[in-house]
């Protein structure tokens, strides 16, 4: 990604046909572009104006609204202008183009992904995670997951954050100090209550962790396959589950060839449901498409956060039901799902056993679906707090256990009395590290690189 100065522009609306698109332009000044674009009419800051769009030859692109927001008072801190006119693919490019051509004296260039959002970033408008927010509210699968991201955008995970930084670095400097003065021989743990406040700030944290690792499962969700024989139920329960004939059933076995995959939610929560070839030994007339269906099943597999692995209920276990559970990848949750109670005469059930998590219920008449829900939220970890959820990310979690690790070392060394009062101040030091790079004051380039760059283009 640039880190030049450059004003740059770009279409700020998704791509496709819409009642309005939004062109955005951004720059330290843009007093140059602005009079090459509406030389005859004076925009004033944060005033919305009707005029048309026009060519370097007067010809009329589209009329519109044109809205100045002068900097720092903006989205990126710096001069903004936003050009609304038509939702046209073609009207926009067109209008872009015109943009570029007036503004290409002053340097203007077209924005790369996420590059407005950075400036604001740059610019003290948003910090790391205000940043991330924007991303996740765009993205936002489920309205859970917006309120989340939303709840993060306004700077409440920040503000949590701040203040764990803040405690962490007045017991730091508190430690520091003592360390500048040896000679003040007096039990400087006992004195100042350094285990007591240590060990708030290890509350506090644990709190922080809940909530961010509860987001987060609603900003990403769980990939759950369904694997088994064919014709023990697979598609029915992605139906059931679904609530709708996203997949074919029929008696016939060996009806789903490839993988099919709906997202549902369960309590907010995404999950992506994938539906997979039933497996049976290659050696049993499997076709090439069947073949294929197979191998591909294993490959979803290796990439899922939870297998349900169903079985006939009507008929019991069999050799093959073995096999298969033998070649699951260890680590990964695996739910028994007995099928067709309708014929086995079982009642719907959840039987936790040694091996695993057996659930009874019959796809074909919804007996015992909620039941699989509401295992699929106890395997997720998920639970109903109350509180407001941040949507965290991954690189945030990892954050978060890191500086929770250095204050369990701080809690180690503080154990030790006035002795390791260095190591004390040293994992203090490290945890505020950790913590700071979630808001951005500690983070490379490189990171900032990789963020940014899978927002949109225009955002």
């Amino acid at each position: 990604m640039n880190l030049d100065s450059s004003p740059i522009a770009a279409i700020a609306t998704a791509p496709g046909r819409g009642g309005i698109g939004v062109v955005r332009a951004s720059g330290k000044s843009l007093a140059p572009l602005i009079a090459a674009l509406f030389p005859a009419t004076a925009l004033a800051p944060r005033h919305a104006t009707y005029i048309p769009f026009q060519n370097a030859d007067g010809s009329i692109i589209d009329q519109g609204i044109a809205i100045y927001f002068k900097g720092p008072h903006s989205y990126t801190g710096e001069d903004v202008l936003e050009l609304q006119g038509h939702g046209g693919p073609v009207v926009l490019q067109m209008l872009l183009t015109r943009v570029l051509e007036a503004g290409a004296e002053a340097g203007l260039r077209l924005a790369e992904p996420g590059e407005f959002t950075r400036r604001a970033y740059m610019n003290d408008k948003l910090d790391l995670a205000q940043a991330e927010a924007v991303a996740d509210l765009i993205d936002a699968s489920t309205e859970a997951a917006a309120k989340s991201a939303s709840q993060s955008l306004s700077g409440a995970f920040s503000k949590t954050i701040h203040t764990l930084v803040e405690q962490t670095t007045g017991l730091r400097m508190l430690v520091e100090a003592t360390l500048d003065f040896p000679e003040e021989e007096i039990d400087f743990l006992e004195k100042s209550d350094a285990r007591g406040q240590l060990a708030v700030i290890i509350d506090s944290l644990d709190k922080v962790f809940q909530q961010a690792a509860q987001g987060a499962l609603l900003r990403d969700g769980l990939n759950v396959v369904l694997v088994g024989q064919p014709n023990v139920g697979k598609s029915s329960l992605l139906n059931a589950l679904a609530g709708a004939d996203v997949a074919i059933v029929t008696p016939i076995a060996g009806t789903t060839r490839d993988k099919v995959s709906e997202t549902i939610q369960i309590e907010g929560i995404p999950l992506n449901i994938i539906d997979t070839a039933g497996i049976r030994s290659l050696d049993d007339g499997v076709d090439l498409v069947e073949r294929i269906g197979i191998e591909r099943t294993w490959g979803e597999v290796g990439k899922a956060d939870v297998i349900l692995h169903l079985l006939d209920a009507s008929q019991g276990p069999t050799r093959a039901d073995e096999q298969i559970v033998a070649a699951f990848p260890s680590g990964v949750p695996v739910l028994r799902i007995w099928n067709k109670i309708d014929l086995s005469g079982h009642k719907s059930a959840v039987d936790r056993m040694e091996d695993a998590t057996h659930v009874y219920l019959s796809a074909h008449e919804h007996v015992g679906i909620d039941l699989l829900r509401a295992e699929l939220l106890r395997i997720a970890g998920w639970q109903q707090t109350g509180e407001s959820l941040y949507l965290a990310r991954e690189r945030h979690l990892i954050a978060l256990r890191s500086a929770r690790n250095h204050l369990e070392q701080a809690a180690a060394h503080a154990a030790q009395n006035d002795q390791s009062l260095d190591l004390f101040a040293e994992e203090l030091r490290l945890a505020q590290v950790h913590l700071s790079s979630i808001t951005g004051k500690f983070s490379s380039d490189d990171l900032l690189g990789v963020i940014f760059s899978r927002f949109c283009i225009g955002k």
